[in-house]
């Protein structure tokens, strides 16, 4: 699969960035402390075959520039919409994982015309409608990272990602999870510049203006974002369909590319 990797300077920063394919634009946008290497070629390839499928760092993330922080949700909404003008696209289906599920319902309501099609991956609308995790998963992601090398975060992390049965049973996988994780590892002030971003966004009472067609999926053991915030967003954006993936944690297109894959051809052909 053919792949070019360049930078642009976006909102006064570099942004890097990956582009596959040719066809209608698609932008996929990644979460909490995770950059482009993290889609894999697996869930990019059937993409990049009808789309022009780009994939990018956020803001303290990755080869992204990392300038003080907090990062706010709609500044990184905001660093979308720039890379898409220096693409030059008008508008372009837009995919978020986690908080860059996030990123992507701030910039279908703050830059409607920009998005054709949104399809959120594992993630909430924030504030106190959403449905939290366990204390045991807050701690686990809150946990210090100082003095922690980027391989014991990136082990640490796994539970978050996939379930305990699954980790044992696909050993492989997780050491290609975990060689993509030290690709690039966030710095740990910027992971918690992401997450106070996280904390302090909601955007709940705004979902009923989203006009746009939308897919919401989830994973039925998914201990980071309960599946319940994916019901909760299905039943607040009109024109939403929900696709629940029966047995897959947070990292769901990692441990089922293919079937997801499928689920967002199929929606975006509509």
């Amino acid at each position: 699969m053919d792949v070019k990797m360049n930078d642009a300077e976006i909102n006064g920063i570099n942004i890097h960035f990956r582009s596959y394919g040719s066809g209608d634009p698609l932008l996929l946008i990644m979460g909490l402390s995770a950059n482009a290497d993290w889609w894999g070629d697996r869930f990019i390839k059937p993409l990049a075959e009808r789309f022009h499928v780009v994939t990018y760092d956020n803001r303290g993330a990755g080869r992204s520039g990392k300038p003080e922080g907090p990062y706010p949700i709609p500044l990184m909404a905001a660093d979308a919409v720039g890379l898409m003008d220096h693409l030059g696209w008008e508008s372009a289906h837009v995919m978020g994982a986690s908080m860059g599920g996030m990123i992507a319902q701030e910039l279908a309501l703050d830059y409607p015309g920009r998005v054709r099609r949104l399809v959120l991956l594992c993630t909430n609308c924030g504030g106190k409608e959403q449905v939290l995790a366990s204390p045991e998963v807050y701690s686990l992601l809150h946990t210090p990272r100082e003095g922690l090398t980027s391989e014991d975060i990136a082990r640490m992390s796994l539970p978050l990602l996939f379930p305990q049965r699954y980790i044992e049973e696909n050993p492989q996988l997780m050491e290609e999870v975990l060689k993509a994780y030290l690709i690039a590892p966030i710095e740990p002030r910027c992971f918690m510049w992401q997450i106070t971003g996280v904390s302090a966004w909601s955007c709940h009472s705004r979902l009923a203006d989203l006009r746009h067609p939308t897919l919401i999926v989830t994973g039925s053991e998914d201990v980071l974002i309960p599946p319940e915030n994916s019901r909760i967003l299905a039943e607040a954006i009109p024109d939403s369909r929900l696709v629940e993936i029966e047995g897959a944690g947070h990292g769901f297109q990692a441990m089922y590319p293919g079937r997801l894959a499928d689920e967002v051809l199929a929606f975006l052909k509509g």
